[in-house]
């Protein structure tokens, strides 16, 4: 492994428009916002990674704000100039930082993408070859499509169609209380063969557990974090009452999480999100961890760039993630993203790993700056 020296750092907060807005129970996105991270090497190399945070503390308490300050006055200051024999060195220089994690795994994934371009690999296969060898990457990952809450039944089945006609074979639904039974009913009657898990994002409470028993006459994939944002206790006390597996995202953020959420059965599927986890060094450990317990997995989006989307099509192409992700097309979310070229999605639901080193996709240098523009120009909130 040949090692990198950091040599600069530049931070680039982006605003892009969506396809279609995305209302979930914590609220509409208005837009993809991220900060996307610019690293380059004592040897001219470039890598990219992406803090997946918001204009706002909704999926977590981050913003663009926070993250971007953190970054600038207290991260890349610590950065620059240091010399990482190992991509997984960056998590030990990063750990200073507490909490946090988007932002950290923003700038970890640029070292992560240096490290494989300085040495002409894959990401996908830098990050099985800290795996064992039955880990290779399969080259693709098979992805499903998640949909937000909508105005009525009959307008979600449609969506449902149009997507299930676009080839995606997984179809995720979001839902809030009284938002879920009669959605769910809905769209079964209406495809009674799909794919279809649910997704609470922290809607409900314990004593919502005999309203949520009525979702399990629907044969639904998953219920995913139907409880607090940072509870495993009460998800160990509502799996035993529930038929449909139980799907942790938010509550798990290290490998140790996972550990505890297996040991008190709180866990029946696990959304591993690499940015929520802190980056790939800790997504690896909680990867292992999943494999151990034989624990059903997938791979968990934030919305991404190109970015982010090519750092996780990456991941989700390792063995271990066996089940479909929230990784779709570009053209599922954006008509113009500011990376080519796009993912798309194959026949049989899956997107390809590019064949390029790094993260296989290269960053249009137009349209970031186009994106960086729109930040500024939206005035959301002060950063620097």
């Amino acid at each position: 492994m040949k090692p990198i020296t950091i040599a600069a750092i530049h931070l680039h907060p982006v605003a892009i428009p969506f396809v279609e807005p995305l209302r979930t129970s914590f609220g509409m996105e208005p837009f993809k916002a991220a900060i996307i991270v610019e690293l380059v090497t004592s040897e001219g190399v470039t890598g990219w990674g992406e803090a997946a945070v918001a204009p706002e503390p909704g999926y977590c308490g981050e913003t663009v704000g926070t993250a971007y300050h953190l970054m600038k006055h207290f991260l890349v200051p610590s950065l620059i100039g240091k010399t990482l024999a190992d991509p997984f060195e960056g998590r030990t220089l990063l750990h200073h930082l507490r909490d946090n994690k988007h932002t950290r795994a923003g700038i970890e994934g640029a070292i992560w993408d240096a490290f494989a371009k300085t040495n002409a690999a894959r990401l996908a296969d830098l990050f099985a070859s800290y795996l064992p060898p039955e880990h290779a990457s399969t080259n693709r990952a098979v992805v499903g499509v998640s949909i937000g809450i909508q105005p009525s039944v009959e307008a979600t089945v449609a969506i449902i169609r149009k997507r299930l006609d676009q080839g995606y074979q997984r179809i995720k639904l979001k839902i809030a209380p009284g938002w879920d039974v009669a959605l769910a009913r809905g769209v079964r009657a209406a495809f009674p063969d799909t794919m279809i898990m649910l997704d609470a994002n922290s809607a409900y409470t314990l004593q919502d557990a005999e309203h949520l028993k009525q979702l399990d006459e629907f044969n639904l994939l998953m219920i995913e974090q139907p409880l607090a944002h940072d509870d495993i206790y009460e998800h160990s006390q509502l799996q035993p009452q529930l038929k449909t597996p139980i799907c942790l995202d938010e509550s798990v953020k290290s490998a140790n999480d996972l550990r505890l959420a297996i040991q008190v059965g709180a866990i029946g599927i696990l959304n591993l999100k690499p940015a929520r986890v802190g980056g790939f060094a800790e997504a690896l450990d909680v990867y292992r961890v999943a494999v151990e317990h034989k624990l059903p997995l997938w791979i968990g989006g934030m919305l991404e760039t190109g970015v982010g989307r090519a750092q996780n099509v990456a991941f989700a192409s390792l063995p271990g993630v066996t089940l479909p992700c929230d990784i779709s097309a570009t053209d599922r979310y954006f008509t113009e993203d500011i990376t080519e070229p796009p993912f798309v999605l194959n026949a049989d639901s899956t997107l390809s790993v590019p064949n390029g080193h790094g993260i296989g996709v290269e960053v249009v240098r137009a349209r970031l700056e186009q994106a960086v523009a729109r930040w500024y120009e939206q005035n959301y909130y002060p950063i620097g």
